[in-house]
């Protein structure tokens, strides 16, 4: 090789990132075993290329002794006339090769950096093995079905977007795998079509999804005065719609986030109306009391409800209405707990002996009315 093709090299390895060291090792390498071959050598060869000239020496190691362990090798030249034919071919092969290398080098080194983050991809085959997902020209993703809702489908060339869950090597190109079902693919949703999220103005603090069916999520505002369940619904639940959209469907409810537990789990059971919630910070229980027209609406079909409360809050949830209370005994002592819970109307938080709640308005600065709040007191 000339000292020019060996500057081409060098300028190709600049370019496309490749170590040059590295690349004129395989070279060396792949000469050694083309000239082996081609000259029918009997002992193993090496090649050497000199970095400046490019000048290229083929030698054939003969053994001259030492012992099978540690044998001794003499170098002998034979290096042919016709070279740079040979040279030539094999610095295609071997700068494809390493092109190749580097760039899948990239890929991996570009997502391994991103598992967490959504991405946008467009439907290239789905079968019953998975979905594959062209995320950009020469970069795919997989999308096997235990990361696929079941209440989906995907068709050839659609957009979709997913989140990356692992990044691996493999022989041929990087994997990238990716899922529709993990519940921080509706935060990267959330992030994308709520400004204040993507700022940190509003925080997602807790995910329970049942893929395809219906997912809850507990929001937080660090700014006074930023309603952060209005903000992710949007004007006219636009901003929810976007992301109910690209889940297919999928029902969200978005619901505040509270550092009381009883409130928490309060909110957590909407869209049903709570009376009053007792914890057990012991056992990690809340024992929650709903109206009785409430109790289907707060356990949910087939207790869907009931069970993504219970995942968003991280708290186990019994629920029993008004008249179950009553019959348990358990109304009255609910009445005079400082867990229940103030839905924000300024009604009386007080459950009577009947099991309803006080329809009298609280006094200020109290969660109790007149009457109650002297009961309250005696006790």
């Amino acid at each position: 090789m000339s000292s020019e093709l060996m500057d081409a090299l060098r300028q190709l390895a600049r370019e496309k990132n490749i170590d040059e060291i590295d690349m004129l090792d395989k070279l060396e390498q792949t000469l050694a075993q083309t000239y082996r071959k081609t000259l029918d050598l009997e002992n193993e060869a090496r090649v050497t290329i000199d970095r400046e000239s490019g000048r290229i020496c083929v030698l054939e190691l003969v053994p001259v002794g030492g012992t099978e362990e540690e044998p001794v090798f003499e170098e002998s030249d034979i290096t042919p006339p016709d070279i740079s034919r040979f040279a030539a071919q094999a610095a295609k092969q071997v700068i494809t090769q390493s092109i190749r290398e580097a760039e899948r080098e990239q890929i991996f080194e570009e997502y391994a950096d991103r598992i967490g983050d959504s991405i946008t991809g467009t439907v290239q085959q789905s079968d019953s093995r998975y979905t594959l997902i062209k995320i950009r020209e020469g970069v795919e993703a997989l999308l096997p079905p235990s990361e696929q809702s079941s209440s989906e489908r995907y068709d050839h060339n659609q957009r979709i977007k997913a989140l990356i869950i692992d990044v691996r090597k493999t022989s041929n190109e990087p994997s990238i795998v990716v899922s529709r079902t993990h519940p921080n693919l509706i935060k990267r949703l959330f992030e994308l079509e709520v400004p204040e999220i993507y700022d940190g103005i509003l925080e997602i603090k807790s995910v329970a999804r049942e893929p395809g069916l219906r997912s809850k999520i507990a929001v937080s505002s660090r700014e006074a005065g930023l309603d952060p369940v209005g903000a992710c619904v949007g004007p006219k639940g636009s901003r929810v719609r976007m992301v109910v959209a690209e889940l297919r469907g999928e029902r969200i409810d978005v619901v505040p986030w509270s550092e009381d537990p009883a409130s928490f789990v309060a909110h957590a059971l909407s869209p049903a109306k709570v009376s009053s919630v007792m914890t057990n910070d012991a056992e990690h229980t809340a024992t929650v009391i709903v109206p009785d027209d409430q109790l289907s609406l707060a356990i949910g079909k087939e207790g869907q409800n009931a069970r993504l409360a219970a995942k968003l809050t991280g708290w186990r949830i019994d629920i029993k209405s008004t008249s179950q209370a009553v019959k348990a005994g358990i109304a009255t002592a609910v009445s005079s707990d400082d867990s229940q819970v103030d839905d924000g109307d300024g009604r009386c938080i007080a459950v009577t002996s009947t099991g309803i709640r006080c329809r009298n308005q609280a006094r200020p600065g109290s969660k109790y009315c007149g009457v109650h709040e002297k009961e309250d007191a005696a006790e």
